[in-house]
């Protein structure tokens, strides 16, 4: 059974940072690209940055360049998302999926995932 869980998530203030994490089981890891998405209340899932399978190629798009890294560790079956420099508009449930090879996952468009964890919340206040 293939578990995905996000972890890090809180409360912070603008311009400040978070590291939020995501740890899958139950697949061969390094076999899937790892997406971290978000989701506004009111608002549609959007993916926010990806990594491919040794994790030598990285993704943004365009409103966290510059501000977050993503990386993962394959040794510990974890991903990583370094939050930089937030700002209020980065508000939302953050989630983690795994897209396996073939799929497109450089769109980061979410259909294109397998596996999705419950998300973890991160709130900035102004």
């Amino acid at each position: 059974q293939v578990q995905v869980v996000e972890s890090g998530g809180g409360l912070a203030q603008a311009g400040g940072s978070l590291r939020l994490s995501c740890t899958v089981s139950g697949l061969r890891f390094r076999d899937y690209a790892i997406g971290w998405f978000r989701q506004a209340p009111g608002k549609g899932r959007e993916g926010v940055a990806c990594v491919s399978f040794s994790g030598e190629s990285q993704y943004y798009k365009d409103p966290v360049k510059g501000r977050f890294t993503i990386s993962r560790d394959n040794a510990k079956n974890t991903v990583y998302l370094q939050m930089n420099s937030l700002r209020p508009e980065d508000t939302a449930m953050y989630f983690c999926a795994a897209a396996p090879y073939g799929r497109p996952w450089r769109d980061q468009i979410p259909g294109n995932y397998d596996y999705w964890g419950r998300g973890t919340q991160v709130t900035v206040s102004s």
